[in-house]
């Protein structure tokens, strides 16, 4: 699935070269480059890169302890715009998980990302609190949701809050300059699970999340990675 969404996205973007008719020198298209996107988030994602979804979470959300890494290779022009939606596994809408059981609690997320120059090695971009995040689940409003016997999506203190998704937020000219900052989160409190040792990450790549691990659910998220 990742490499047939790679091709796709190769043949959606136009990068080869266009041949200028009068003079036959090549123009108007940017070389393109080889980079290597490494993603761990908790518990799912789908990324897009210039408005086209390239790479999406191979497990399922609803895949119990759904942690794992995923590892694609571009050949992209930069500059470029990266959008992600990710998402913490929330049962229903009011943000719990095993509902009814002797473990019903609300979920916590977090993510991680770096794009790598696929010939080199070196790190072109990373996760880190210069990207925007805008939040677009909140739930449940109330933590004491928790202990509720029969917790009711959006009734009592299992409110939830949801924001639209914009058009087109995953395209380079949308305008994000009014979303919050992702917020950079160590390592001890989001306790990354499976995938995440699987990739050497780099130290400017950062685990990232709006600044409630917990009670944020489902959040949207860009980064610009210029021309180098």
């Amino acid at each position: 699935m990742r490499k047939l969404l790679a091709m796709a996205f190769l043949l959606s973007t136009g990068c080869a070269a266009i041949e200028d008719q009068d003079s036959g020198e090549t123009a108007g298209a940017s070389q393109s480059q080889g980079v290597t996107a490494e993603v761990w988030v908790d518990n799912w994602f789908v990324m897009y890169v210039n408005g086209e979804m390239v790479l999406e979470d191979s497990v399922p959300i609803t895949t119990e302890r759904s942690f794992n890494s995923e590892t694609a290779t571009l050949s992209i022009p930069l500059p470029m715009t990266v959008a992600f939606m990710v998402k913490d596994f929330k049962e229903n809408n009011s943000g719990l998980e095993y509902i009814g059981t002797n473990r019903q609690q609300m979920g916590d997320g977090g993510m991680i990302a770096q794009f790598r120059d696929t010939t080199t090695g070196t790190v072109i971009a990373a996760t880190d609190n210069t990207m925007r995040c805008l939040v677009v689940h909140r739930a449940p409003i109330d933590r004491s949701c928790v202990n509720e016997t029969n917790p009711v999506a959006g009734q009592g203190p299992c409110g939830f809050a949801e924001t639209e998704i914009p058009s087109n937020w995953t395209a380079p000219d949308f305008d994000d300059s009014s979303w919050p900052a992702a917020v950079e989160h160590s390592v001890r409190d989001v306790s990354p699970k499976d995938g995440y040792d699987a990739i050497q990450w780099d130290s400017s790549a950062k685990l990232v999340w709006s600044d409630d691990l917990v009670q944020d659910n489902t959040l949207l998220c860009r980064l610009n990675i210029p021309e180098r």
